[in-house]
């Protein structure tokens, strides 16, 4: 990766979020996978850096025999996991570098899904078509609308469809983003909500991240039109010792780092 001038919290378009979001995950891709796949599996539905898994938690309800979508998949691994349970699975991503993971990781399996190249702004689906949308920290904290992409979940989703999305908890944008004992001490306020942002030293913007309250989380679900059955929060289990960036046991035995929505469209 290029150097990149110092991390800032500050305005940008929707424009420059989509940009730096392709190409940083397009660049990412390799280094990413190479860190992060041997946790995350060839084939299963891990939710967070904190290991839940949807084999255990079951937070889509059942699965066989469902139309889902997940948005933001990566390498897809969540969506081989549901397909292995009985599920008719489209996983879409904007980023090719990741599709290209997901691809392989369908070679390494032999469980294939269709893989969609698209922006979560605009979903490339009919209406109604999908029984469960979900995404493990795609697509909803990287966008500078996320209002948006819960009213087309709303619209992709039948009467009745559940909705289901992992972020980072948003008290952790207080801390900085460090697993170690800086990363415990308070600095900045829960309510700026300008994204973290870097940025290469020509300007260009390379990383885009969005911060929303958990009470705007909600507000933008319930706008949508959907009703929030659960928030989940999980804890740090005993024995997890792996690190994921500003994840770690320290941090992870004090306060939360993942919130999973759990939400329906009315049937």
């Amino acid at each position: 990766m290029e150097d990149h001038t110092g991390p800032a919290r500050r305005a940008v378009t929707d424009a420059q979020a989509r940009r730096a979001s392709r190409a940083w995950w397009d660049a990412d891709a390799d280094a990413y996978q190479q860190e992060h796949g041997d946790f995350l599996g060839d084939a299963d539905f891990v939710w967070c850096p904190e290991g839940l898994r949807e084999a255990d938690a079951r937070l889509l309800g059942q699965v066989r025999g469902r139309r889902v979508l997940e948005l933001g998949c990566g390498a897809a691994a969540a969506a081989r996991w549901l397909a292995t349970e009985g599920a008719a699975v489209v996983a879409m991503d904007l980023s090719a570098g990741m599709l290209r993971h997901a691809r392989a990781g369908a070679d390494r399996t032999g469980v294939r899904v269709p893989l969609v190249q698209a922006d979560a702004l605009a979903l490339p689906f009919r209406d109604g078509g999908f029984d469960i949308v979900c995404t493990a920290f795609g697509a909803v904290p990287f966008v500078a609308d996320s209002a948006r992409v819960m009213r087309e979940v709303y619209r992709v989703l039948r009467p009745g469809g559940r909705w289901v999305f992992a972020v980072t908890h948003p008290m952790r944008w207080i801390f900085l983003d460090d697993p170690g004992e800086r990363g415990l001490v308070a600095t900045h306020s829960y309510f700026d909500r300008r994204p973290y942002v870097e940025q290469a030293a020509d300007g260009t913007i390379t990383y885009v991240e969005q911060h929303r309250t958990l009470g705007d989380r909600v507000r933008e679900l319930v706008a949508a039109g959907f009703v929030l059955r659960d928030l989940v929060e999980p804890e740090w289990p005993p024995g997890h010792e792996r690190l994921w960036g500003q994840w770690s046991p320290l941090r992870g035995r004090l306060f939360p780092g993942t919130a999973i929505f759990v939400s329906e469209k009315p049937g």
